[in-house]
């Protein structure tokens, strides 16, 4: 009888992740006998847990918050995880741990998937200068897209993004969004506003062109401000769940080998899981 492939998610804290849930459905749907599970480990053991990946019994794993940063020092990242500076997928290639960041491809993938087209936009305005701006700004460079503006409540954040990607990425004083949304085909929130708990993000859509794409990555809310308002102006838009469900294909094709789907069916599976239970009369 063959061994069980597993995979983990490794955070600290991490139980509120729904990847569990996404890959056990892919799992199911390709009849593979496979695991995936949550690994709740804190910085001070993070080192001794992916050194000994495999003699814990997984054949790779995501990684997220606090850990993304060391994952990239211990193993082998590729261009798209040391362009971020972060890893979130883990592999085996023979007895090397090998790394990737598949943000990019989940951001892009899934604009494509909602808005065809959206990369005719010569301008794309972003908003934040974190770990997952990076991402969505290497993968906006890799697809062509002429001139990222880079806004930040912390210009020397952006600035700093743009001393690493190139001339490509201007750097944008927060007060400064409303110069760029006329010319913006593209209109990305990497920032936590709009967030449960967080303040709504408060950004003038109306002056953004008519063609224009909005796409927000937070996914909880499923249906941001931000969104809400770009729909309501007949904008099309991208989620942050759409993100979610992208990023995790690849690493399910590098750990059990068959490449999934994101289809309607995961979801409404995912986005069920993710609805506030009812409350008692």
């Amino acid at each position: 009888m063959s061994k069980t492939r597993a995979s983990c998610l490794i955070g600290w804290p991490a139980a509120h992740s729904r990847s569990p849930l996404i890959h056990h459905y892919w799992l199911r749907q390709f009849g593979i006998d496979g695991g995936y599970s949550i690994e709740a480990i804190p910085p001070e053991g993070f080192a001794e847990f992916v050194l000994h990946l495999s003699a814990h019994g997984f054949v790779g794993a995501n990684v997220t918050i606090p850990h993304k940063e060391r994952a990239l020092a211990l193993t082998v990242p590729d261009e798209r995880a040391r362009a971020v500076g972060a890893a979130n997928t883990l592999w085996y290639d023979g007895d090397t741990l090998r790394s990737t960041n598949t943000d990019i491809e989940g951001f892009i993938n899934n604009l494509d998937a909602c808005a065809p087209g959206w990369d005719s936009a010569e301008d794309a305005l972003v908003l934040g200068a974190g770990g997952s701006s990076r991402a969505v700004v290497f993968g906006l460079l890799e697809r062509g897209v002429k001139r990222v503006h880079l806004a930040n409540r912390t210009i020397g954040r952006a600035q700093a993004l743009a001393d690493q990607f190139g001339a490509r990425v201007l750097p944008l004083a927060w007060a400064q969004i409303d110069d760029v949304l006329p010319r913006a085909g593209l209109l990305v929130n990497t920032t936590s506003l709009g967030m449960k708990g967080q303040p709504p993000l408060a950004i003038d859509v109306g002056r953004l062109p008519p063609q224009a794409t909005v796409a927000d990555l937070v996914y909880v809310p499923l249906e941001t401000y931000l969104l809400r308002t770009a729909r309501a102006r007949g904008l099309r838009t991208a989620d942050g769940l759409g993100m979610l469900l992208h990023q995790a294909v690849r690493g399910f094709e590098l750990w059990f080998g068959r490449r999934p789907q994101v289809t309607p069916e995961l979801r409404a599976l995912v986005e069920a899981d993710l609805q506030p239970p009812p409350t008692s009369a």
